[in-house]
């Protein structure tokens, strides 16, 4: 590792663009490699085994860049696939998930009491936002709701989310009742935030990883000594395992500036 190596992200698709985004907003100086799995979006309705496999094959890939940090920017590999991950990156990067933040974020707020997480089936499932919460603060009352239609419908731009009211119908699940508290426990549900905010008449705190992370790791590459101390901007690198024009669209979106967008095949 060195402090002009890259900053590796990854998700199933375009959820992780959120993140990347947010990284770029706090760390300019920073390269990015981005890795988004659009051959099998979304992670959250697979099996666990399927999501460590893709999972450390990205890995794998993002440390042949040379990345001295990478950053799994999809809740449900962050769920499942983290403590993995540790072990194969041991002394290699730094690694991130997007849950922690937004765990500690809740745990040092002393005006929560009641929360509520969506997101998708697999992370859910694994009660981790619950768990690690309740760890810290037992005074804390935590609802979790899958949503999964959600990712799949964000992804596609589907006009049914709204159409069919799919996010309030959700949202007015009994579990999410009388919550303060909404934690987005998947990059995808950002691209919604208004919708939701419209639905609660913006009476709800509203948390999600994209506020935590670009300070998080500016932190953590502090303390190693890693920062990049270039003042050029860097050229960030796209890799998807399905190229589409799609994601290439919403590339642009959050990095008008010009990406370089390349398919790459790395599960064969």
């Amino acid at each position: 590792m060195n402090s002009e190596s890259p900053i590796g992200v990854f998700d199933s698709g375009i959820g992780g663009l959120t993140v990347a985004h947010a990284i770029n907003q706090s760390l300019p100086q920073e390269k990015i490699i981005y890795f988004g799995d659009t051959q099998h979006l979304p992670y959250g309705n697979k099996s666990f085994n399927k999501i460590i496999y893709y999972s450390e094959k990205i890995t794998d890939f993002l440390l042949m860049k040379k990345c001295k940090a990478i950053v799994i920017a999809c809740n449900s590999a962050s769920s499942i696939a983290f403590k993995k991950l540790v072990k194969k990156t041991n002394q290699k990067c730094l690694l991130f998930n997007v849950i922690n933040p937004v765990v500690n974020a809740v745990i040092d707020n002393k005006l929560i009491k009641n929360v509520g997480v969506i997101g998708t089936n697999a992370t859910i499932s694994t009660d981790i936002y619950k768990e690690s919460i309740i760890k810290k603060r037992a005074d804390i009352t935590v609802s979790s709701l899958p949503t999964p239609l959600l990712a799949s419908l964000i992804e596609e731009d589907n006009n049914e989310l709204y159409e069919k009211g799919i996010i309030d119908s959700y949202l007015k699940n009994e579990k999410l009742k009388n919550i303060d508290t909404l934690i987005l426990g998947c990059t995808h549900y950002p691209l919604i935030k208004e919708q939701i905010l419209k639905y609660y008449k913006k009476n709800i705190n509203l948390l999600s990883v994209l506020k935590y992370i670009g300070g998080d790791i500016k932190e953590k590459l502090e303390i190693n000594n890693l920062l990049n101390k270039r003042t050029t901007r860097p050229q960030h690198h796209f890799y998807v395992s399905d190229y589409t024009r799609h994601f290439q669209e919403k590339t642009k979106l959050f990095f008008p500036a010009g990406i370089i967008l390349k398919e790459e095949n790395i599960f064969s």
